[in-house]
């Protein structure tokens, strides 16, 4: 068999919880293959919401194996947390959720170390969103990291304990406010306190040798499904650099990130919103500072599933699609938030941009608005609320040409349409 990737085509936020979560019925196995506790995916079934950080989207179905891959970094105060919440809903994730054992640890000197370094750069903070991301991935490839198999080593405390002296001096020579430093309300101490706390409670999930198991259970003829996190254009080689996330969240982390070879991935589902947004600092070429853009933030509940923080909005941008469709060889798309857009008179799409006095289409290497502005197409809009739809058919005509405008234009088909945010509310084109 092979494996089937999902990932984001935008600056994350499309809503790849959602359609994992609608899609997991179809596979054995809901694989996560790079980013960490940065993610949000949100889950909504039942009348119940879920935010997902560490732990795949294909929790909620019993007969799905779930596997946080090598790629991913792991805090385990924030993972021991997710999982009480499961609990409480009567959701075992243990009984379904293994680990690689090369999967790095987040410890709580690292999140000092993203606090420090965020404070310090000012104006020019790249708006992290202060888990440790940045810091664990440094480690990592200075190789100096500690993984998950190495809780089981007897001297993992005294490892632990050299990365931290390491870490605090390094903090030393910046100069913050310590009430600017607290980690998700704690102190770095109380912090720490619970984070070893957590830690010997994620002993008992079961550790794997990912790469292996894998690879055995495709030989096996099982299903897999590798769930992305972030978006195409917050790659650490791709995106907006340097306002990006610090993994690959492109196709190609799939094979780094849980041990597959190029030549095992099959189909490539590429999740967007009808609209864009953004969390934090960098480039968007087609944000809207207008009444316009508050509009779509409040009908779209844009706010960051884990930092809670008001995202930026604008119009579709096709030219940036393109390009993230190009790069992950996305073979379908997925168009989420239709609904959204009900209540606008009027659509516009970016088809290119005005780059050195010239129309193109493709990124240059900075998409500041200092340097390119949007070329849009004016689309008709539809008025008609959409979220109880339950039947393509009943779908507004000019919804189905906003579609084909797409998928023209990409010239890759559009085979799910979400018109909400519960699972139920999902439209499938075969």
């Amino acid at each position: 068999m092979s494996v089937d990737v999902l990932l984001g085509l935008q600056w994350g936020d499309e809503g790849k919880g959602k359609i994992v979560d609608v899609l997991t019925p179809k596979y054995d196995i809901i694989a996560r293959f790079q980013g960490g506790p940065n993610a949000g995916h949100t889950i909504e079934f039942e009348g119940k919401k879920f935010i997902l950080h560490t732990i795949p989207s294909g929790i909620f179905n019993k007969k799905t194996q779930n596997i946080v891959g090598n790629g991913v970094i792991i805090d385990p105060y924030i993972l021991f947390q997710e999982i009480k919440t499961l609990e409480k809903e009567g959701i075992e994730a243990l009984n379904n959720l293994m680990i690689s054992q090369k999967a790095h640890l987040i410890l709580p000197s690292h999140r000092l170390l993203d606090a420090v370094q965020e404070v310090n750069k000012g104006k020019a903070k790249i708006g992290s969103t202060l888990k440790g991301i940045g810091p664990t991935y440094t480690d990592k490839i200075s190789r100096t990291g500690l993984r998950m198999g190495d809780i089981n080593g007897n001297d993992f405390f005294k490892r632990y304990n050299l990365l931290k002296e390491n870490h605090l001096r390094l903090a030393e020579f910046y100069q913050f406010n310590d009430s600017e430093l607290l980690i998700d309300g704690l102190s770095f101490f109380n912090y720490e306190e619970k984070w070893l706390e957590a830690l010997e409670q994620i002993r008992k999930i079961k550790q794997i040798n990912s790469e292996y198991y894998i690879n055995e259970q495709l030989k096996a003829g099982k299903t897999v499904l590798a769930e992305g996190a972030q978006g195409t254009l917050l790659d650490i080689d791709f995106g907006s650099y340097p306002f990006v996330t610090s993994s690959n969240t492109v196709t190609s982390g799939v094979c780094s990130g849980l041990g597959i070879a190029p030549n095992k991935i099959n189909n490539v589902f590429g999740v967007f919103k009808a609209y864009c947004t953004r969390v934090g600092s960098g480039p968007f070429p087609t944000e809207l500072n207008d009444s316009v853009g508050v509009k779509m933030r409040n009908l779209g509940n844009e706010f960051g599933s884990t930092t809670g923080r008001a995202r930026r909005c604008g119009w579709l941008d096709l030219n940036a699609l393109k390009y993230s469709v190009m790069l992950n060889g996305v073979s379908e798309l997925f168009m989420m938030k239709a609904d959204v857009l009900s209540s606008f008179n009027e659509l516009k799409v970016c088809t290119k941009y005005n780059f050195e006095n010239k129309e193109v289409e493709y990124l240059p290497f900075d998409i500041s608005e200092e340097f390119v502005s949007p070329v849009y197409k004016n689309l008709k809009a539809w008025s008609d609320q959409i979220t109880e739809v339950s039947k393509v058919d009943d779908l507004p005509d000019e919804l189905i040409s906003y579609k084909k405008f797409i998928e023209t234009y990409l010239n890759i088909p559009i085979s799910i349409i979400s018109v909400g945010p519960d699972r139920s509310q999902t439209l499938f084109w075969k």
